[in-house]
Order: structure tokens, then sequence, then C-alpha cells
């Protein structure tokens, strides 16, 4: 869900500290890892106890799942650069306290303002932590241990997101202390805490060399320019769609656009940009930035309406849901276990083949929902689970690396930075776009048949967005990408680059 974001400059002349052969700094790098990511999507199981306790309105509860992640994605190459500058160690403790701070402030929210501003801290602290974890593998150890490392840092991530909608339940079932919902949010205080501590015990500092001045106004630009386009997603169905959410929308593009013309201006009078805009013009990036960022659109955002459905419309608990949840995680590891020696023979078609997959299995779940109602078993949505998490494996794990691939080394780290900001970003606008149509089709219905009916029209965008991304996969180079993610030297920076 991260990448490395250190700029080429630094990673030209980057200074490592010696390799270890303890497994202690990669355990304290990878319980940063795991509660952030696992912070992205645990939320969803618990947001109908979290709406019913602080009367939190539709567009509230959108801006607890986005706010995350639109946080974290404006600020992860921010973060990136700052750990260049002042030293990785240093900022992933920073980040890691801020986060613990954040998250124990989340626990204690009295309204859903309090959460909500509780969450968006925990995506700027996500983002400062983030990005130090594969530049301080890097350079901690080196040889099969560096390989070993990297895909305990994989499979971190993707155990997080797969299973943090059973953690989530299972910690509401347990309701240790009464804390209900908050229990997990208070689950990363001990963790926290312990990584802060151990942190500067066992973790060698790293840092780049190269550009020493922040560029803030890149930095402030993007921000506003992507909450211009999120903001009016969420807020407008329910103020009516007034005058305001239009500007903003139409205002979004200009922002962005005065973005890029100043990290322009600013590359080309020796400045630090935050990003080097020049990798744009070459198609592997600009067409595999359409591909995340469509492909990431429908993940989020299904995750959210699934667990409304399943707890609001059929009446499940959290730990039920959470269970049933799993059968996505079987779908993703069988697919997962499997994309690599597929990327190998069909290249940046596989990416494809996982759109289609998805799709597939999103559709069946529409369909199967559109039977059963509320009243008919939930058993009859696990094939449709199964193969939308298979899709899942075979979309999400080859994906960084072949978009990468292309990509000439020179933009290597920047690219990287920009990809995985996309898929924060997608997420997002996901939540945003496929939340229009679900509370659209909601209304004022509470009546648990009104969860599936609205769950139904939501699943159309949601099966849209990975046929999109199929259609997209088609705009990538052909020549050999899939073979080259998998064979060559660079798998190990670009393949973990960005692993949810």
């Amino acid at each position: 869900m991260s990448t490395s974001t250190t700029t080429p400059r630094a990673a030209e002349a980057e200074a490592a500290p010696p390799t270890t052969t303890s497994w202690m700094p990669l355990a304290v790098l990878l319980s940063g890892i795991f509660i952030t990511t696992l912070d992205f999507f645990i939320v969803n199981v618990a947001i109908p106890a979290t709406q019913a306790d602080l009367g939190a309105s539709a567009a509230a509860i959108q801006w607890v799942v986005a706010g995350y992640g639109l946080a974290l994605a404006a600020s992860l190459i921010l973060g990136g650069r700052l750990g260049d500058m002042f030293g990785r160690r240093r900022m992933f403790g920073t980040g890691m306290a801020l986060f613990t701070v954040a998250s124990a402030a989340c626990g204690l929210a009295q309204n859903s303002e309090q959460l909500i501003v509780a969450r968006v801290v925990q995506g700027v602290a996500a983002a400062l932590l983030m990005p130090q974890v594969l530049g301080l593998v890097n350079v901690v150890y080196d040889g099969a241990r560096k390989a070993k490392a990297f895909t305990a840092y994989g499979m971190t991530i993707g155990f997080a997101a797969v299973f943090g909608q059973l953690i989530g339940g299972s910690l509401i079932a347990i309701d240790l202390f009464g804390l209900d919902w908050r229990s997990i949010f208070w689950i990363n205080v001990p963790v926290g805490i312990a990584a802060i501590v151990l942190a500067p015990r066992c973790i060698p500092e790293s840092r780049g060399t190269g550009g020493t001045r922040l560029d803030l106004v890149g930095a402030d630009l993007v921000v506003l320019g992507l909450v211009a386009i999120v903001l009016p997603l969420v807020q407008g169905r329910e103020q009516g769609w007034p005058l305001w959410t239009w500007l903003s929308l139409a205002a979004a593009p200009v922002l962005l656009g005065i973005f890029v013309a100043y990290q322009r201006r600013l590359a080309a009078r020796g400045g630090s940009p935050l990003m080097d805009v020049a990798m744009f013009r070459e198609r592997s990036f600009s067409a595999g930035l359409a591909v995340t960022l469509s492909y990431q659109m429908a993940m989020a955002s299904f995750f959210l309406v699934l667990a409304l459905y399943l707890q609001m419309g059929q009446g499940m608990t959290a730990l039920r849901s959470g269970l049933l949840f799993t059968m996505l995680g079987v779908g993703y590891f069988v697919g997962a276990a499997q994309a690599g020696k597929v990327a190998a023979k069909l290249g940046r078609q596989v990416l494809a083949l996982g759109g289609g997959l998805t799709a597939i299995g999103y559709a069946i779940i529409g369909d199967t929902v559109h039977m059963i109602g509320v009243s008919g078993s939930v058993g009859w949505l696990v094939p449709g689970f199964l193969i939308a998490g298979y899709g899942m494996g075979f979309a999400l794990v080859p994906m960084s690396p072949i978009v990468l691939a292309g990509v000439s080394p020179r933009y290597a780290a920047s690219a990287a930075g920009v990809l995985n900001t996309a898929q924060q970003v997608g997420g997002a606008l996901g939540v945003a776009v496929v939340g229009i149509v679900f509370y659209d089709r909601l209304g004022g219905g509470l009546a648990a048949n009104d969860y599936a009916h609205a769950f139904t029209w939501a699943m159309i965008p949601m099966i849209a967005f990975p046929l999109l991304t199929a259609a997209l996969v088609q705009l990538l180079p052909k020549a050999g990408a899939g073979a080259r993610a998998e064979s060559t030297a660079d798998r190990n920076t670009a393949d973990r680059k960005i692993a949810s």
C-alpha cells in the first residue's frame, strides 16, 4: 500500500548503514506497515456500529473511510522526501508516534467530526512512516535476507488488507473493556508504543542525499486539488448539489494543472520538486497510472457497501460478516500465488485477466444479492467472493512491477511514489463515487430490504471500474513487461513498491 519515495537524486548517493542478520528490525518496521494498512480496511466492518453510536450521517461515514486514504495519498511523496532529508528511522518513529496518538483520538471521539479529524491525522501519520519502511529494509538487509524481508513485507500488507474485516469483527465481538467499535483503534496504541521504544534500539539510521528544501507549495497544490475532487463528491448528494460543489469540481483540474506547471518550473531552475513530471511522457507510466487508479476505485468502496449490506441488511454481527470476508481472502491468496507465473506468460494481459475476473465476481455477487435480498442464505455469496478475490490476486500482485518495468531507471523512485499515491486517491474516489449511487438508492429508507436494493445498484459502477482497467491495460507497452517484472534485478524494488 505504500512505496519508498526516495527521489532520484537521493538514490544516487544514499548513505547505507551496515546490514544485519537480526530479524528484529524487520519485525518493528512491519508492525508499522501492518497497523497502517489494517486501519484502511478494518474500519469498514465497524461502520454500522460507529454510525449508530455517533449518530453519523452518510457523508460523515464516507469521510471516515475516504479521509484516511485522501490524507495518506496527499502526503506520501512529501513523507518520502522528509525521510530522505532528516532520516528514515526518525521519520518512521515520528510517524508512528503521531499515528498512535491519532488512534487514541479515534477511540475517544465523541462525535463524527472528531473521528473524521482524527482519521485525517492518522492518514498524515501513515504517510510519514510508510515510505520509510522499504528504504530501511533495502539498506538493513542484503542478499537472501533482503529477498525474504521483501516477501514478508508483501505478505504483511496482504494479510492486513484481506483479514482486516475479520480482525475488526473479532475485536468488536470480544468487546474488550466495553469499548465496542472503539477497540479497532485502541489496538494500535500498544503496538505503536512498542515500535517507538524498539526502533532506536534496533534500526540503524538511513537517509538519502540531494535537495535539502521541501516543495511545500507543490504539496499544498496537491492537497487542494485532491480535496476539490473528493469533497463535493462526498457532500454534494446530501446537500442537493449546490453551486459550490460544481465550482469545486471545476477548480480541481485547474489546481492540478498549476501543480504540474509549478513542478516543471521548479525543476528547470534546479529546485527539488515533489515529482519529476517528465515521467508522464512515458506511456508505460501514464497508462499504468490510469490502470492503477481505475482498479483501486473498485476496492475500498466494495468493502464499505458490502459491510453495510451484511450488517444493516442481513442483520449479521461484525464477527460473522468478518468471517464471510475471509472467502475473498482465500481467493486472493490463491490468485496471488499464481500471479507471478501467469504474468511471465501473459505479460500485461494478466492485469486484464485480473480485472475481468474481478468484474465477473462482482457481477455474481450483485446478482446473488438481487435474488436473496436480506432473507436468503449468505452462503450463496461465496462463489462470487472466491472469483472476485481470485481476480484481485491476479491484478494487485503484478500491477506495480508491470507498470514500473517500463519506466526509465532515472524516474523509478519518483514513479513508484506517484503510483502508490494513485492507489490511495483511487480508493478515496471510489468510496465517493460508489457512495453517491449507494446512498441515493438507499434514500431515507432504513428497512433491511433497502440495503439490498442499494447494494445491487452500487455494484454497477464497481463492475465498470475493473472492466475499465482491463481496457486501459491495452495501452501499456507490450514488450515483455510481465516477464521483465518477474525476472530483472529491479524486482526487489519494483515488485514490492506497491503491494495492495
